[in-house]
Formats: C-alpha cells, structure tokens, sequence
C-alpha cells in the first residue's frame, strides 16, 4: 500500500497522507513519496493546484516516535554511539528539504487538516502555501517542551516573533479556530463544511493560468526567503538533533523505554516530569 497517494482530479493534483492505522505518521518513507508526488503535480501541464490531506482519523500525529524514541533495536538511551551531529543534521535537513517541496511546488498548495496536524506533521502543514483546518482540529509542536525543534521554522514566519514564542515556549496545542484567529492558517470551518472550503478554494485557483500562479507565489515566498528562512532553518534542524542528544533528551528516551511512549508523552506534555534530574517533579520542592 503507498504511503502516500497522487491523484489527478481535472486541474487538481491531490496528494494524501495514507498511513492511517497509525494516524500517518511520518517514517523514513513518507518525506520522500510527498517530494516525489510534489514533483508529479508540477511536471502535469493540466495542474493548476493541489490539494493536500490525510486519510483516516487526523491530517498527521507526527513523527512515527513510537519506533523512533520507544525501540530499543534503534538503540536504548543507556547504549547510544557517539553521536555525529553533522551526520544527524545531514538525515533531518534531507526531511527538512523534502517537506519543503510543498513550498517549492511552483503550484499552490492547499493543506486540509482535519482532527489534528502536530509536531512533525505541523511542519508539513505549514510548508503548504494556505492552510484550511477543521475548527475543533489540534496543532500544536509539543517536542518544544523537550526531544525537538521545528526544523522547518514555519511558526516564526507565519506568526511573528511574540505568537511564535508562546506556542514553542509552552508546546500548547490549539485549535483551529484560535489558529485562524492568530494568523497561523487562513480559515477553520467546521468539520461537515471542511471539504466543501477546500474545493471551492482549489476550484477558485484552478481558474488562474499556471504562470500567474506561479509568479504570484515565487514573488511572496522570495520575501520570506530574504529574512533568511535558509539560514534560520539550519540552525533549527541543528538545534532539534541537540533535543535528542541532551542530558534532558536522553532521559525523555529513557522513560520512553521504561513506560512506555504514551506515559512518556503525558508526562512531558503535562509537565509533570523533571527532565534534568528525571524524577517527577514535587511542587513543594522545586
């Protein structure tokens, strides 16, 4: 079964997330199928825009950390190698790159997120050029409060400095109302009107020659571009490698393995765990 899923629709390319049995999550694979399906899209004459969105319960949880953080085959947090940070930046920076094909696409991209779109599937919402969310959907990067750092760096941008902070500062999820209300995606409608929105946006553009599509977009992402997104971009893959490689990273990893990657996610997200000394934290005493 592909992991992701290209179809043409008159002068729509869809592009779809297709691992639902485990809310399509991000492996190894699915960077590179949505480059390749990207670069489908843009090679088809008769696209205009594409439609992005996942199937099953949820746009996308993220990366697949149940493999990534909780496996011991992938090495446990007491049996690590000496990390190579060039060699990790090497590995996220090619993802980094992959997801932002959607941003490279010389045809618009419409992201359709229903249920919820975090952590590393907030990073493929937001490389796309206009995000439609469902009102009660979830995004949110909870892999600030520890083990990640957005390496797209799309909240800056899309946001402003001060937003930005608050959400990578506490790794609160909102909804998509309060994401619309804040600027990080243009509209969120309820879940019954969700689909009819993106189609008569998709619809609306699908009736602009290609080149004017494409000069539009190249000219505002040239302006993001010139604040320096490349540059802010490398650190922040940098940064994220330091995440997992931290005293802090370690012992997120190391409870992953001990309880488990559900219980280590409800104490990371609760903020009920030390990280640094980890032991849960007594508020009596810190």
């Amino acid at each position: 079964m592909p992991k992701i899923i290209y179809e043409k629709d008159g002068r729509i390319g869809r592009i779809t997330l297709n691992r639902p049995e485990v809310m399509n999550a991000i492996d190894d694979d699915v960077p590179r199928e949505l480059s390749e399906a990207v670069e489908r899209a843009n090679a088809d004459r008769g696209v205009h825009v594409i439609v992005l969105s996942g199937n099953g319960p949820g746009f996308c949880a993220g990366y697949d950390l149940t493999y990534y953080a909780q496996s011991r085959e992938r090495h446990s947090a007491d049996d690590i190698p000496l990390w190579d940070p060039m060699q990790d930046y090497a590995f996220m920076m090619r993802n980094t790159e992959l997801f932002m094909s959607l941003w490279r696409s010389y045809r618009p991209v419409v992201c359709k997120v229903h249920g919820y779109a975090v952590a590393g599937g907030s990073d493929i919402a937001l490389c796309s050029d206009i995000v439609v969310m469902e009102d009660k959907a979830q995004i949110g990067y909870m892999p600030a409060r520890v083990w990640g750092c957005p390496t797209t760096a799309m909240w800056v941008y899309r946001l402003g400095a001060e937003q930005a902070k608050r959400m990578l500062f506490t790794g609160d999820k909102i909804d998509g109302t309060e994401a619309a209300r804040i600027g990080l995606v243009h509209k969120a409608v309820p879940r019954k009107d969700l689909d009819a929105e993106v189609e008569r946006l998709a619809e609306r553009m699908a009736g602009v020659p290609i080149n004017q599509l494409m000069m539009q977009k190249l000219m505002i992402n040239q302006a993001i571009e010139a604040m320096g997104l490349k540059h802010t971009q490398m650190f922040a893959t940098l940064f994220d490698g330091i995440t997992r490689h931290s005293p802090e990273g370690f012992n997120f990893k190391r409870r992953a393995e001990e309880v488990g990657w559900k219980e280590a996610v409800r104490n990371r997200d609760q903020g009920s765990w030390d990280w640094t000394e980890n032991r849960p934290i007594n508020p009596r005493r810190d």
